[in-house]
């Protein structure tokens, strides 16, 4: 079975919450462990908030666009800006590196950690796309 939805919204910080309740309550369909959804969050967690901060450099009026999709017993998701995007997505990458000296660089790694597979496509002044996937437990 497929099943997928999309969501979109301005770049305001409060809509992080959004897209981590939306994604976890898309992904239950799936009864995953309270770890796995923990994991699930946080990873959509930090794509949103990269895409808000630096994508768009916490201007409210972007729009930052989530999709989920099923596949099985795991699920991809993407989070997309059309903001600033990134000279060097493999430097952007790297534990500790930001472009924000307040921040710690550490979303990708955590994005990474939280998920079985993170891919990143971006190009200067066309925005950023975050692609993550995660295989649940077979419980059935």
């Amino acid at each position: 079975m497929l099943n997928r939805f999309r969501l979109e919204f301005p770049s305001r910080p409060e809509n992080v919450a959004l897209a981590r309740v939306t994604v976890a309550a898309f992904a239950a369909q799936l009864d995953p462990t309270v770890d796995e959804l923990n994991d699930l969050k946080g990873a959509v967690s930090e794509a949103v908030a990269n895409a808000i901060v630096h994508g768009y450099g916490n201007a409210p009026d972007g729009i930052v666009t989530v999709e989920g999709i099923l596949y099985g017993d795991a699920i991809e998701v993407r989070v997309e800006d059309s903001g600033k995007g990134m000279e060097d997505v493999t430097r952007a990458m790297e534990p500790e590196f930001s472009t924000d000296p307040e921040r710690l660089g550490l979303g990708f790694s955590f994005m990474q950690s939280f998920m079985d597979n993170v891919e990143v496509e971006s190009s200067p002044d066309r925005g950023t796309r975050v692609i993550m996937r995660k295989q649940f437990a077979r419980r059935h």
